[in-house]
């Protein structure tokens, strides 16, 4: 509040106002409808917003000189919120694979069940903990490698609070039965429009930044930020057009039918893998990386041709999910193609963040932080080489259906997404509160180890039942009828369910470790004593060949 002027309060209780009305208005025509319900949470949160606001309405205008230092106050609050959604997230995880192994689990209440329970996890971890990393460390490294303010105080706010909102009103309605039964886009039709309001204001946002930057040099973090914002924009906007029973109720019905429906699933379901889960990330790895390592990128130029290698290859395989269906052959099988082409840029990435680490190896063994980001490459090049082998036909033909497919995911997901976003989240804590150093070096070590045993207990779990449940499938006896029953897959993958729940578990401790670790360093580390020389270094100019990341 303090760096708000009283003029941009009062805007914000503005926006804050129509929000509230739509608030008001959804839960007038839906009543006891979810939409109702949700109408009800928009205007409790508006209303929470502008409460807060007036009461520091009359508080004095910031001193001027705020304009001539970086804007951080949302990526501290950002951060914050992607350890809170990481916690819960990780918790629904292990409360869903814990059912997979002990059905009670769910009290036999409705709202605990398998097909509710599941996409709070997947929404709380993707969303919730990715989403707010990412708009976080956008943030924050556009300005330092643009070296120029956000472009206004008013829009990082709506777009960090907005994308929250969307987030409660996902989960939240998952939990009441709320659903497009679509793979990582459930939310119905309201609370999508709410969410393009939110991601236009946040490209706008980047675009206006960028173009006040006194760097004339647009680092390549930024091209992978800027991907993933546009790309998401239009995946988001197309998968999920749809038509609702009514304006008062939450249910609608997507315009697209049978296997165009999937089509159009699988391209944004799969690019939401590429650009949310993979660019933007992409984007943390290409500065923190080289800014903790204090080494510059070993290649430049590669970056650029890994940026548009993926960028290109990226958008054509999603039909690779939908092998032996009834999407035409020749789809398939262009799918399949580019998912092999596709590991030329992945491996390109991660060969050039780990060359990036010579003379810097020493770093990497006492440094944790370092050891995360390390070996979130690593596991960016095992996923990807994985993910183009199973997309090959007779490879898929074993792997789909199967937890094969789970291990998969949760290699990337686990090993690239949440490593890469503890280790830049470890390296920008001690930056954006000034302090020298994260509270416990010890507990990042701590949470260093759960996270990759949980991961490797995980994966190879899933890794051995889904080859299990693959070949069990496909055994014939001599009769020439199936050697096993379905029943027969399941009891066998009984001790792997127990095994994906430990590993699960440990990540989870994990993640409380590191959001206690984080809490510590903001209350109680050393603070560095001459942090506000450093909030706006100088300008320089580094030629095209030579560029690092700045700050």
């Amino acid at each position: 509040m303090s760096q708000l002027t009283r003029n941009e309060r009062q805007f914000s209780v503005v926006i804050l106002a129509v929000l509230a009305t739509a608030g008001l208005t959804m839960a007038a025509v839906g009543r006891a409808d979810p939409l109702g319900i949700h109408g009800v949470l928009v205007l409790a949160a508006a209303a929470a917003m502008i409460l807060l606001l007036l009461a520091h309405h009359d508080s004095p205008d910031p001193d001027a000189e705020r304009l001539s230092r970086y804007y951080d106050d949302p990526s501290k609050v950002g951060i914050v919120l992607a350890m809170a959604w990481a916690v819960f997230g990780m918790f629904m995880g292990v409360w869903v694979a814990s059912l997979l192994a002990w059905p009670d689990l769910t009290f036999d209440a409705a709202w605990a069940s398998f097909g509710r329970l599941r996409p709070t996890h997947t929404t709380g971890v993707i969303f919730g903990f990715g989403g707010n990393a990412l708009i976080a460390t956008s943030f924050h490294v556009l300005q330092r490698t643009s070296r120029a303010r956000l472009a206004d105080a008013v829009s990082p706010w709506f777009v960090l609070l907005g994308y929250n909102l969307f987030c409660l009103m996902a989960v939240s309605g998952y939990l009441m039965g709320v659903t497009q039964s679509k793979e990582y886009a459930e939310p119905e039709w309201y609370a999508d429009i709410w969410l393009v309001i939110v991601w236009v204001t946040y490209l706008v946002l980047y675009i206006r930044t960028l173009a006040r930057r006194k760097e004339p040099h647009i680092y390549v973090a930024n091209w992978y930020f800027l991907a993933f914002i546009v790309v998401v924009a239009m995946l988001h906007i197309v998968n999920n057009i749809a038509i609702p029973i009514s304006l008062s109720h939450a249910k609608s019905y997507t315009v697209y039918s049978g296997v165009q429906d999937a089509m159009v699933q699988w391209w944004y379901g799969h690019n939401a893998v590429a650009f949310f889960l993979t660019s933007g990330f992409l984007g943390m790895l290409y500065y923190y990386l080289p800014k903790r390592a204090d080494r510059p990128i070993f290649s430049y130029r590669l970056s650029i041709i890994s940026f548009w290698g993926i960028t290109f290859f990226y958008i054509w395989v999603g039909s690779h999910h939908l092998h032996y269906t009834a999407l035409p052959h020749w789809v398939q099988t262009l799918g399949m193609t580019f998912s092999v082409m596709l590991l030329v840029p992945s491996w390109s990435s991660a060969g050039n963040a780990l060359m990036t680490l010579n003379g810097a190896w020493h770093k990497v063994r006492d440094d944790a932080t370092l050891r995360f980001m390390m070996v979130a490459a690593v596991f960016y090049g095992l996923s990807t080489f994985e993910g183009s082998f199973m997309a090959i036909r007779p490879v898929n033909s074993l792997s789909h259906y199967t937890d094969w497919t789970v291990g998969h995911v949760h290699s990337g997901a686990l090993g690239w997404v949440a490593f890469i976003t503890f280790g830049s989240i470890y390296c920008a804590v001690p930056w954006l509160w000034k302090r020298e150093r994260m509270y416990s070096a010890g507990l990042v070590e701590v949470h260093f180890w759960l996270a990759l045993s949980g991961t490797i207990i995980y994966v190879f779990a899933m890794w051995n039942s889904g080859i299990t449940q693959g070949l069990m499938w496909r055994t014939y006896n001599e009769s020439g009828t199936l050697a096993y029953s379905f029943i027969d897959s399941l009891v066998a993958m009984y001790p792997y369910y127990i095994a994906r729940a430990f590993g699960g578990l440990l990540f989870l401790i994990g993640a409380i470790v590191g959001s206690y670790n984080i809490w510590m360093t903001v209350r109680r580390a050393p603070a560095v004593a001459d942090a506000a020389a450093r909030d706006m270094p100088a300008v320089r100019t580094l030629p095209v060949g030579a560029v690092g990341p700045a700050e």
